[in-house]
C-alpha cells in the first residue's frame, strides 16, 4: 500500500491526545454523610475489571478513528499500472468523437451528449493542478494547446456534430504530437467514441511507450440504415432539353431488407424523378432515374431517401453543367479540312473551332472536351507534350493522319499514351468488315442493325502498331482483325486513332454515312468537366479550367451566409482550390468571382460514417495492442474507473467508513457497555 499524501501521516502524533486524555481523567467519588444506618440509600457498586475493559476500548475506537481520518487525508492506494504518476503533474489528452454517427441514441440520450459527459467525469478523476487537451474530429487549431480542468469542461460543452471522420492511427497520432512538447510529466491518451469499423486503421495502431492509451467505448443501438453512395450521368455532356439518365448506387448498411424506401430527385428545387425500392441487407443495388426538360447552366440537384431514424445521410448532393454550345478544338496542318467543317457545321450545338498546329493557345486547352487532330505531318514536341497532359487531365483526342505522315513523329507522340500509332502504309483493296457494337460509341445511333450492312471501303491505310494489346476498344476492323478506328484509355481521358486519313484517296469512311453519327457519339462522350460530388474531409483539391485572378478578383465559395476564400494557385492548362477544413457543411456552394458563378460545387458527407456496425472490445484490443482495458461505458461514472485504472486502487473512502465505524462503536459503548451492578443495603 502506498499514500499519495504521506506528509498527512505526521497528523497520526495526534493520537497522544485520547490517551492523555484517558489517563488524567480520573473519576472522583462523591461523599454521601447519613448519622442512621436507616437512612441508607441504593447504592452501586462498580468493578473496578469491567470499569477498565469499557475505557480501553472507548479509548482504542477514538484511536481507530483519528487514524483512519488521517489516513483518509493521506490517500492510501493499491499500486496500479500507472502508480509511477501518483502526486505528479499530468498532461491528458481526450479525444471525442463528433462524427455523424455520434447523433445515434441510446438509452443515456445522443452519443455526443453522453461522450461529452464522460469526458468531464475523466477530468473530475485528476488533480486539480493537471493539464487537458480537447481533440474532435475536426483537428481544430484551437484544441491544440493544454487547458486546466475549467477550461477543458467549456471546451467540451462547445462540440458539435462534424461532418470529419477519421481513423484510430490519425486520432492517437494528432494526440501524441501535442503531448510529444511537454518535456515533463505523465501523458495520457482517452479515446471517447463508439468505434465504428470505419476508424479501424489497415494495420494495428502504432503508438509511443511513453503514453498510455485508454479507449472509451459508447454503446449505440443498432438501427437500420440505407444510403445513396454515389451518383453517374450516363452521357458526358448535357444538352438543354435532352434526355439524362442518372444512375444512382444504394448501399444498405443494415442486416435486414429495407423495403420500399421511397427516394424523389430534386433539380434547382423542382422535382424531376420519384421512386420507390427494396434493397437487401449488406448489399449495394444500382437503380437508373430519367429526367429531361433542361435549361442551358449550371443544375443543382438533390437526392432525398426517407429513411428513419438514421437522417444524417438521407441528401446527397450532386451538380453539373448544361452546354448552350460544346466547344471543339479542330488542329490541322494548314490546311482546312472539308469533312470535319461539315461535320461540326450541321449541329448549332457544336462550336468548332480551327487552328493550325503551329498557333494552338495551349492555356486554353483544357477548355475543350475534344480536340481533333488531322492532316499534320510531322506533331511538334511542344504539342506533342500539351496534348499529353491534356488527355491525362482527362480530355479526348481524335487522331487522324496525315497522308504524307511522319510515323516516328506520330510514335513519339502516341507511344507514351499507350495508344497504337501507324507503323506502315499499306495498299490494298479492303472493306470494313466489324463493328464493336458493344462499344458506348454505337450505343443508340442504330435502331436495328442490319444482317448486310453497307460499310465503308478501304483502298489504303496505316498499319497500326499492336502495343497497347488489351486496353484497345476497337470500332471498326478490316479483315484480319486489323483495327481501322480504334480508341485506347489513357490517363483521364482517351484516345481514338483512325487508320486512315479523312481522304477520298484513303478510303469513302469521310463520306460514309457512319461518319457524322459517330463522330457526334464521340464528341457527346468527350466531356471531362469537374465531378459532379466531392466528398468533405477526402476531396481537399478542386480543379476547375484556367481562371484568372488577382488581388481585387478572388475566388469564393458560397452558400447562404456562409462565404470561404480557398487557397487557389494556377497551374498549366487549370485553376486548383485548396479547401482544406474550411468546409463543414454538406450542399450546394457556388464558386463565384466577383458577382460571377464560374461554378457549381457540390459536397457530400463521408459514407462511411452511415455503416452503424462496431468494433469489439476484443477488436479493439488487437487494433491498439498498447491500449489498456477497452472502458466500456455504462450508467455509473467513469471517475472511478479512470482513478483505479490510472493510479491503483483507492483506499480514502474505506478510511472515511472506517472512521464513522470507530466513531459509532464509541457511541455504543458509551451507552450501552454497563459496568455498573445494583445493590441494595438490608437494615441493621
Amino acid at each position: 500500500m502506498h499514500f499519495l499524501y504521506p506528509a498527512f501521516l505526521f497528523a497520526l502524533l495526534f493520537l497522544a491526545i485520547p490517551v492523555l486524555i484517558h489517563l488524567f481523567n480520573f473519576r472522583r467519588y462523591q461523599q454521601v454523610y447519613f448519622s442512621n444506618v436507616q437512612f441508607l440509600k441504593e447504592i452501586q457498586e462498580q468493578q473496578s475489571s469491567r470499569k477498565n475493559l469499557k475505557e480501553r476500548l472507548i479509548l482504542a475506537s477514538r484511536m481507530l478513528a483519528l487514524a483512519f481520518l488521517v489516513f483518509a487525508f493521506a490517500r492510501p492506494y493499491i499500486p496500479g499500472q500507472s502508480a509511477a504518476s501518483a502526486g505528479k503533474q499530468q498532461a491528458i489528452s481526450v479525444f471525442v468523437d463528433n462524427s455523424y454517427s455520434m447523433q445515434t441514441l441510446n438509452s443515456e440520450g445522443s452519443l455526443l451528449d453522453e461522450a461529452k459527459r464522460r469526458a468531464k467525469e475523466i477530468a473530475s478523476a485528476y488533480n486539480i493542478n493537471d493539464k487537458f487537451q480537447l481533440l474532435t474530429q475536426d483537428f481544430e487549431g484551437k484544441h491544440q494547446r493544454l487547458l486546466n480542468r475549467d477550461e477543458f469542461n467549456d471546451a467540451v460543452d462547445a462540440v458539435k456534430i462534424s461532418a470529419q471522420s477519421r481513423n484510430l492511427q490519425q486520432i492517437i497520432n494528432r494526440q501524441q504530437s501535442l503531448l510529444d512538447m511537454q518535456r515533463e510529466g505523465i501523458k495520457s491518451v482517452y479515446v471517447i467514441s463508439d468505434f465504428q469499423k470505419n476508424m479501424a486503421p489497415l494495420q494495428p495502431v502504432k503508438a509511443d511507450t511513453g503514453v498510455r492509451i485508454s479507449l472509451v467505448q459508447l454503446k449505440a443501438s443498432k438501427l437500420p440504415n440505407v444510403a445513396v453512395d454515389s451518383v453517374q450521368l450516363l452521357s458526358a455532356i448535357h444538352r438543354p432539353g435532352e434526355s439524362e439518365k442518372l444512375v444512382i448506387r444504394l448501399h444498405n448498411y443494415a442486416d435486414e431488407t429495407a423495403e420500399k424506401i421511397p427516394l424523389k430527385l430534386l433539380i434547382n428545387g423542382q422535382q424531376k424523378a420519384l421512386g420507390s425500392y427494396t434493397v437487401n441487407p449488406r448489399s449495394v443495388q444500382y437503380d437508373t432515374l430519367s429526367f429531361s426538360g433542361l435549361q442551358a447552366g449550371w443544375q443543382r440537384a438533390q437526392i432525398t431517401l426517407q429513411d428513419n431514424p438514421v437522417t444524417f445521410d438521407n441528401q446527397f448532393y450532386f451538380a453539373f453543367n448544361v452546354k448552350q454550345q460544346m466547344p471543339v478544338l479542330l488542329i490541322d496542318g494548314g490546311i482546312v479540312n472539308p469533312y470535319l467543317k461539315a461535320v461540326f457545321a450541321s449541329d448549332a450545338f457544336f462550336a468548332a473551332n480551327r487552328v493550325p498546329d503551329g498557333n494552338v493557345d495551349y492555356a486554353s486547352l483544357n477548355t475543350y472536351p475534344l480536340v481533333v487532330l488531322s492532316d499534320v505531318n510531322a506533331i511538334s514536341t511542344g504539342l506533342s507534350q500539351q496534348l499529353k497532359t491534356y488527355v491525362a487531365k482527362g480530355g479526348t483526342l481524335l487522331v487522324f493522319p496525315s497522308p504524307e505522315a511522319d510515323l516516328n513523329s506520330y510514335r513519339s507522340f502516341l507511344e507514351p499514351m499507350n495508344a497504337a500509332y501507324p507503323e506502315k502504309l499499306i495498299i490494298a483493296n479492303v472493306k470494313v468488315d466489324g463493328l464493336n457494337l458493344q462499344n458506348a460509341v454505337f450505343k443508340n445511333i442504330f435502331d436495328s442493325f442490319p444482317q448486310n450492312p453497307d460499310l465503308p471501303v478501304v483502298k489504303k491505310y496505316y498499319q497500326l502498331s499492336g502495343s497497347a494489346g488489351s486496353r484497345s476498344e476497337n470500332l471498326m476492323t478490316i479483315p484480319g482483325r486489323q483495327p481501322l478506328w480504334t480508341g485506347f484509355a489513357s490517363g483521364k481521358g482517351k484516345v481514338y486513332v483512325s487508320a486512315v486519313t479523312l481522304n477520298d484517296d484513303f478510303s469513302n469512311l469521310p463520306r460514309h454515312a457512319l461518319f457524322v453519327p459517330i463522330m457526334f457519339r464521340i464528341a457527346l462522350l468527350s466531356g471531362h468537366d469537374q465531378p459532379l460530388f466531392y466528398t468533405l474531409g477526402k476531396d481537399e483539391t478542386i480543379e476547375i479550367p484556367p481562371v484568372q485572378t488577382n488581388d481585387k478578383q478572388i475566388l469564393k465559395l458560397v452558400k447562404a451566409n456562409q462565404s470561404i476564400i480557398p487557397d487557389t494557385r494556377q497551374q498549366e492548362g487549370s485553376t486548383l482550390l485548396f479547401v482544406a477544413d474550411q468546409l463543414h457543411d454538406t450542399g450546394l456552394y457556388d464558386l463565384k468571382k466577383q458577382d460571377s458563378t464560374i461554378a457549381v460545387i457540390a459536397f457530400n458527407d463521408n459514407r462511411s460514417e452511415s455503416d452503424l456496425s462496431y468494433l469489439s472490445a476484443a477488436e479493439l484490443g488487437k487494433l491498439v495492442p498498447g491500449a489498456g482495458a477497452v472502458i466500456e461505458s455504462g450508467k455509473a461514472s467513469l471517475k472511478g474507473a479512470v482513478t483505479e485504472t490510472n493510479f491503483g486502487l483507492q483506499l480514502w473512502k474505506l478510511c472515511i467508513i472506517l472512521a464513522l465505524i470507530c466513531l459509532g462503536i464509541e457511541i455504543l459503548l458509551i451507552r450501552y457497555f454497563k459496568t455498573d451492578q445494583k445493590r441494595v443495603s438490608q437494615p441493621v
